[in-house]
């Protein structure tokens, strides 16, 4: 597959997890893509890795998203090493759930400054980089924007924020031809969730049994919707959220 052929790629958040099998899938459509990563340096090489070996092109980059500096050396560095963007996927983000009784001012500001104001600072950047063509960007929220998941409150919040971003920025961003869409996962299974304990967990048994197909979700079941926002196939498709969870309810 080559439908991305002399395209360029940032994603964020690509050392492992939903993000990396994003930016190998987009290498695989032929796409050179940025690996950024703010502290698994081992795993975002290991991606690019992968992508090299079956003939494409890749960096990884090192940066915190929540800081606007390092968003600002990121797309510095992809327009050293690749000259332009044309695709933009905001991964990068974090999750921890509790009930309210412990929500905390420092939980609160850590999950807006990675999950939203992140997103904001890179597209505010990648905008300088794309070209007259335009691009597109693609924002990595959940479900549970709008399940009205018990213990997610602020983590829902953020995917909410992050959801109406889409929406505003598809807006505005448009005369420009710049598509700005929300890949909305479900339940998949990543490095972070097993580290989190839930697989085997009550939480898992509860997400499989609201989702049809009976499992959760892989990488590679957001990957292929992720190639398919930042490929010419979706042309007409601005300010969208599709909903990639297996049918989660």
């Amino acid at each position: 597959m080559s439908g991305l052929s002399g395209k360029v790629a940032v994603v964020t958040g690509a050392s492992k997890g939903i993000g990396a099998g994003i930016a190998t899938a987009l290498g695989a459509a032929g796409a050179s893509v940025v690996v950024n990563y703010a502290s698994s340096k081992d795993g975002a090489d290991r991606v690019v890795s992968e992508i090299t070996a079956k003939g494409g092109k890749a960096i990884a980059v090192k940066g915190d998203m929540a800081k606007a500096a390092d968003v600002q050396q990121l797309f510095a560095e992809t327009k050293k090493a690749f000259g332009k963007l044309d695709v933009l996927v905001n991964n990068a983000g974090v999750y921890a759930f509790a009930p309210i009784q412990e929500v905390t001012e420092t939980e609160f500001h850590r999950h807006f400054d990675l999950n939203v104001l992140g997103p904001i600072l890179a597209i505010k950047e990648a905008v300088k980089l794309f070209g007259p063509q335009g691009g597109s960007v693609i924002n990595i929220s959940s479900v549970a924007s709008e399940s009205g998941m018990p213990t997610a409150v602020v983590y829902s919040a953020t995917k909410g924020a992050l959801d109406t971003v889409t929406r505003v920025l598809a807006q505005e961003l448009g005369p420009k031809n710049i598509r700005v869409n929300t890949i909305a996962p479900g339940g998949v299974e990543t490095e972070g969730v097993h580290s989190a304990g839930v697989i085997g967990s009550d939480l898992e048994k509860q997400m499989i049994a609201r989702t049809p197909f009976g499992r959760l979700g892989q990488p590679a079941d957001i990957a292929g919707v992720a190639v398919f926002l930042a490929s010419p196939e979706s042309a007409w498709l601005t300010g969208q959220r599709i909903e990639a969870s297996g049918g989660f309810q």
